[in-house]
């Protein structure tokens, strides 16, 4: 699921967090965690053939514990709410591309970010018609299409990264941004925030912890491969893109003395910059971004189908009111972040740091140690795999996974309460009470609001 999160993500992120001791640590949980937790989630799916709440239904039975199935849907709704102001910007920058705004020798790369970011309402429109659009193909039933499409453009996505990290690499001082990128300041790699945001990134990255590879996997067949497939081809697809996004965008960063922790604009004006020294400027920049909208708009099908499969099967309703339920929810959750820049950054912090690790903690210790580790492995995993896992992989699941995330929580923790107490404090105190509520929510024989609405629409009905 290649999008903003490997394109725009990725590279300020990384500038935000030392450059090459992120990118270390990155690579280190992507394959202790996110490859062997990636397995684990769609593992699961493919076994219970049923969406997160169904999931945890089946491996809690009777109990307020699958509340916990309801809390990675509200993330996700979360996440996806200022996920789509991002692919706004990408609609609005594929306009201005097509317009030609983005070339010619008197264009300001960051004049054209101010303007924008500067304009709350424009980048509310865009938001809102990045929410059309959406909820437009999943009630259509065109999404098949749209992802047919991304995959013919995934390849002109590659050729212009590629393209316009050449350009990069060949201007002055860029030489010093790819020293940023790989040469690590090994003093990051003893803050928690580090590994924190390295956590994050490597689930932003390949969609762990996100319901999104358990629900996909529901779809499976019985002998579909798991750990090729869903496991190591995922993970090296999404991050070979985040990496080529680096290798694109830090050279002309520091080749245009644009400051690599900038912020979440980053890619956005310092890729804008190559366009201006192209020769094709125009051509590069249209396909970059044409292709880039459509990467992020399939990601984000797939991101809100999370909360509509949830929302279908536990409460009913027509694919027709959950795609519109859903979608009105985060188009109206988004507009603070698609007005201010702040409230983006700030969700991003509670979602991308805390939010995605919890989820995926929740994920994992229920595939584990509820319905086992072992269990899982020989009935699902490697059912039709052609790379058997071995039993090193349970212990992995177990133990691996949940004591390192739970570390870098503490080791977070500590760093950010002494930096930020407030922020901190109001960021765990908001995940503890969502937890809490989705578990008192939950009656003791595992019914959810929305299961228990259904059943007394049924009963009306019947009567």
């Amino acid at each position: 699921m290649v999008g903003a999160g490997n394109i725009w993500r990725m590279p300020y992120v990384t500038g935000d967090n030392g450059g090459g001791a992120f990118l270390l640590a990155y690579f280190i949980l992507l394959y202790l965690i996110a490859v062997p937790g990636l397995m684990a989630e769609t593992a699961l799916g493919r076994y219970s053939q049923q969406g997160l709440i169904g999931t945890f239904r089946m491996i809690f039975g009777k109990s307020r514990l699958v509340g916990l199935g309801l809390t990675v849907p509200i993330i996700i709704i979360v996440l996806m709410s200022y996920y789509a102001p991002v692919v706004g910007w990408s609609l609005y920058y594929t306009i201005e591309a097509v317009l030609g705004s983005l070339t010619g020798s008197n264009v300001d790369p960051g004049a054209i970010w101010s303007d924008f970011s500067g304009n709350p309402w424009l980048q509310i429109g865009m938001h809102t018609l990045t929410m059309t659009i959406v909820a437009g193909i999943l009630l259509l039933g065109i999404r098949g299409g749209i992802e047919r499409m991304t995959k013919w453009m995934m390849p002109f996505l590659l050729v212009s990264l590629i393209a316009i990290a050449i350009r990069g690499v060949t201007l002055p001082g860029a030489m010093a941004g790819l020293e940023f990128s790989f040469n690590p300041d090994w003093d990051y790699l003893t803050r928690g925030s580090t590994w924190l945001a390295a956590l994050g990134q490597a689930l932003f990255s390949t969609g762990l912890g996100w319901g999104i590879a358990l629900t996909m996997g529901s779809y499976l067949g019985r002998n579909d491969d798991i750990p090729l497939g869903s496991g190591i081809f995922t993970a090296v697809g999404n991050t070979s893109f985040g990496l080529l996004a680096i290798f694109a965008v830090f050279p002309l960063v520091f080749a245009f003395g644009i400051s690599p922790s900038s912020g979440s604009q980053l890619a956005f004006v310092a890729l804008t910059s190559a366009f201006t020294k192209m020769l094709g400027g125009y051509f590069w920049a249209v396909l970059f971004f044409v292709s880039f909208f459509f990467a992020n708009l399939t990601s984000a099908i797939g991101i809100s189908e999370v909360g509509i499969t949830t929302y279908g099967e536990e409460s009913g309703v027509t694919r027709t009111k959950a795609v519109l339920t859903i979608c009105a929810v985060i188009w109206l959750l988004g507009i603070p972040s698609a007005a201010d820049s702040s409230v983006l950054g700030y969700l991003d912090f509670l979602i991308g740091n805390w939010g995605l690790p919890l989820a995926t903690l929740m994920i994992i210790l229920a595939a584990g140690w509820v319905f086992g580790a072992r269990r899982l492995r020989l009935l699902s995993v490697n059912r039709g795999a052609n790379m058997h896992v071995p039993r090193f992989w349970e212990w992995v699941v177990r133990f691996e996974i949940p004591v390192v995330v739970c570390l870098i929580f503490i080791a977070f923790f500590a760093d950010s309460f002494s930096s930020a107490p407030l922020k901190t404090v109001i960021s765990i105190g908001a995940l503890a009470g969502l937890v809490g509520i989705c578990l008192l929510l939950t009656s003791s024989t595992g019914e959810t609001p929305l299961s228990r609405l259904r059943d007394c629409r049924k009963n009306k009905e019947l009567s």
